[in-house]
């Protein structure tokens, strides 16, 4: 047989946790937080610190988780048969398939009442503008006196006070004495909070109160007091209960703080970091003062030199000095130049008296006199040494000389007219007139013929 299956159209075919998934997104995906009013029942507290409840009503029931991470704000103690209001949004439990609301806030169901209309009120000054960040005025950093708007017997004002002591010893402080609950409460915090804008005696103003019920807080989710806060010229601080408190006032305030402590810090500086800083700055100016004062004193002192050099008694003794140094100079040169004229002199007396007759001849005189002895010196060396060869050479020409041989009985016969030597009959023809020369004298006589020997 055919599959009668096999004739339907396709289908997408879902596992359960996938559907499961589908329609926990679409669930998460499709609603805001929500407001629930019911009873609880059921409460369970296991160790972990979660809360798992359920909410009803006459008609109907829903399953409700609070996780430790939100629970520890809530400051009662749920229990079952207590009506509460809850603020949650929508889930689904996938393991189980339950539909659920995952809780963010649970508050008893009196509150819920004020709740609603602190929604309605913040919204609505929201869209107006007074919660606006650029309309908030900054906070001064170093006020000088401060204004506090609160109970006076009230713990607020102990811990404002305790702190700015601490911090801040000679801020000025102003009290401005309000009540802080009560159904005309809103209306006198208003009232107070434009008096002192109005003084302007203060530069920050805090409103402040402790903790306390919603009931006790509602003062401060006043419309009435919110438009006054912001309407004021003076910066304010709110600091309204808890820091898990939050109030109309606190958003259209300039500055929240989560406690009247906290108030106080944010509107005070810090006296001990201050005196550092001052301590600081004063080192920094003490540095600067002993550097300028440093610089001027050397300025000072230049000045006064320029001034000293600048004074006419320094210019004339300047002058003084430099003309005695002039003076002192000149003489100097002009010693130099006399002495150079008297050397001048002095060479040019050498040369004239070399150049005068009497040194000329006395200059002659004398190289006559040191020729003369020269002369005279070589002259008897020339001589002595002539000599000597004179007397060699006359010891050899006598020996040689014909008059030596006179001694032995020869004669040398010359012509008595002319001197010449007889040397042969034809220079003396007969009658001529000769001289013989004998070695003890001379004869005279006359050729009377002359025989040749060769004939």
């Amino acid at each position: 047989m055919p599959d009668n299956d096999a004739t339907l159209p396709a289908r997408d075919l879902y596992s359960v946790s996938r559907l499961n998934a589908e329609v926990r997104a679409v669930l998460e995906g499709s609603f805001p937080l929500v407001w629930v009013e019911g009873e609880i029942t059921g409460l369970s507290q296991p160790r972990s610190g979660h809360w798992y409840f359920g909410l009803k009503d006459s008609f109907a029931q829903v399953r409700c988780a609070m996780f430790r991470n939100r629970n520890v704000l809530v400051r009662f103690r749920p229990a079952d048969g207590q009506q509460v209001v809850v603020r949650a949004r929508v889930s689904f439990f996938e393991a189980r398939g339950e539909f659920q609301l995952v809780a963010e806030h649970v508050e008893p169901a009196g509150e819920g009442a004020l709740r609603r209309a602190f929604e309605v009120l913040k919204a609505k000054l929201d869209e107006e503008g007074l919660f606006d960040p650029a309309r908030k005025k900054a906070l001064p950093a170093y006020p000088r006196r401060v204004g506090i708007v609160t109970s006076p017997t009230g713990a607020a004002i102990h811990d404002c006070l305790t702190v700015l002591r601490r911090r801040f010893p000679a801020l000025a402080v102003v009290l401005y004495p309000v009540p802080v609950q009560g159904e005309a409460a809103a209306a006198e915090i208003a009232q107070m909070l434009r008096l002192a804008d109005a003084r302007g005696e203060c530069d920050l103003l805090i409103l402040t109160r402790g903790g306390g019920s919603p009931e006790d807080l509602a003062p401060f989710n006043d419309e009435a007091l919110a438009r006054a806060i912001a309407g004021l010229r003076t910066p304010l601080i709110a600091a309204v209960g808890h820091e898990i408190d939050f109030t109309i006032a606190d958003f259209v305030a300039d500055r929240r703080a989560p406690t009247p402590s906290a108030a106080a810090e944010l509107a005070s500086p810090d006296g001990a970091e201050l005196g550092e800083r001052v301590e600081r700055i004063a080192a920094r100016l003490r540095g600067r003062v002993l550097r300028l004062t440093a610089a001027a004193r050397t300025r000072l002192e230049h000045l006064t030199h320029r001034l000293e050099r600048s004074h006419p008694a320094a210019i004339l003794r300047q002058r003084a000095q430099r003309l005695d140094d002039l003076d002192l100079r000149q003489r100097q040169a002009l010693a130099r130049r006399i002495e150079r004229h008297l050397e001048r002199l002095a060479g040019a007396r050498g040369r004239l008296r070399l150049l005068a007759p009497s040194t000329r001849l006395a200059l002659a005189r004398d190289r006559l006199r040191g020729a003369a002895r020269r002369l005279g010196t070589t002259a008897t060396t020339v001589l002595r040494a002539g000599r000597g060869r004179l007397a060699a050479t006359a010891g050899k020409l006598d020996a040689l000389s014909p008059l030596a041989t006179l001694d032995r009985g020869y004669a040398i016969v010359q012509r008595s007219d002319d001197g010449r030597v007889v040397r042969s009959c034809d220079v003396a023809p007969p009658g001529t007139a000769v001289e013989a020369l004998l070695a003890d004298g001379v004869l005279v006589c006359r050729v009377e013929t002359c025989s040749s020997r060769r004939r």
